[in-house]
């Protein structure tokens, strides 16, 4: 009897989390100004509008930017966290780490909240560069998680054979244990890539009204007339992150596999 049961609970979970997404592209290729049902039609008319919007490009650009800046930032600070804390045994270790990852468990709200109070008190001028360091804070913690993985995967004899053969601490990291981690060093960098651009929260309170994507279509969902092209690009939004966790997913295995780690689970 408990079999059928979770069976069912698993399928009506599934629909729960997974109708909104499937009803995005359902909506958006519909001729109808009306998100609603019976269907009217099929319609590319939507993505054109979207295409055609010159303040979404500027949306798009700003979000693109500040995306690619913080997680190339974030996966920088989570590779001298990852391997500090793998390699090394030093004190505080632990809470510090420990202060490293909060951010995975703070609300967003009072993150942003702290942010923004702190930026203003130091006279700080909101812009995109407090927007990156915002999602910086908030991404370095999952940087530090999957990078931590890749560095524990690790055979340390190969780096201790380095330092046989006479190569300096700094020679072997580049020569020897990055080429190793490359694979989480990439899957680190794309899941930080989509967490900032689909970011809202953060965006929203230290943007100082700039123009970014998450907060631009919230911003167009006021006005009904603009619902079908955002879903049009909701449509699209999908299709890059769901695209941008296969590759991490894929380069994440294959660096297990590329170190002879245990895979003990994954983003997919």
């Amino acid at each position: 009897m408990k079999f059928p049961i979770l069976r069912s609970y698993a399928i009506i979970y599934l629909l729960f989390l997974y109708a909104p997404i499937i009803l995005l592209p359902i909506f958006a290729f519909n001729d109808s100004k009306i998100v609603a049902f019976p269907l009217s039609g099929f319609t590319t008319e939507w993505f054109g509008q979207m295409w055609a919007d010159s303040q979404l490009r500027i949306a798009a650009k700003n979000s693109l930017t500040i995306a690619v800046v913080t997680a190339t930032l974030s996966t920088i600070l989570g590779i001298f966290a990852a391997r500090a804390s793998v390699r090394y045994d030093w004190k505080g270790k632990g809470p510090i780490i420990g202060l490293i990852t909060l951010p995975l468990v703070l609300p967003e709200m009072i993150v942003a909240m702290a942010l923004l109070t702190v930026l203003l008190s130091m006279g700080i001028s909101l812009s995109i560069w407090t927007i990156i360091l915002g999602h910086v804070l908030v991404c370095t913690p999952f940087a530090v998680v999957i990078l931590t993985a890749a560095f524990q995967s690790l055979d340390r004899s190969l780096e201790e054979a380095a330092y046989d053969l006479g190569e300096s601490a700094a020679s072997t990291f580049r020569l020897i244990i990055l080429p190793l981690v490359m694979p989480g060093i990439l899957s680190s960098f794309l899941i930080c890539f989509t967490i900032s651009i689909d970011e809202f929260i953060i965006a929203n309170f230290l943007g100082s009204g700039q123009p970014i994507l998450s907060v631009y279509i919230f911003g167009n969902f006021r006005f009904p007339a603009r619902v079908p092209s955002m879903m049009a690009l909701g449509t699209v939004l999908v299709l890059l992150s769901i695209t941008l966790l296969i590759i991490a997913e894929y380069f994440r295995r294959r660096g297990i596999a590329k170190t002879g780690g245990k895979d003990t689970g994954g983003f997919l």
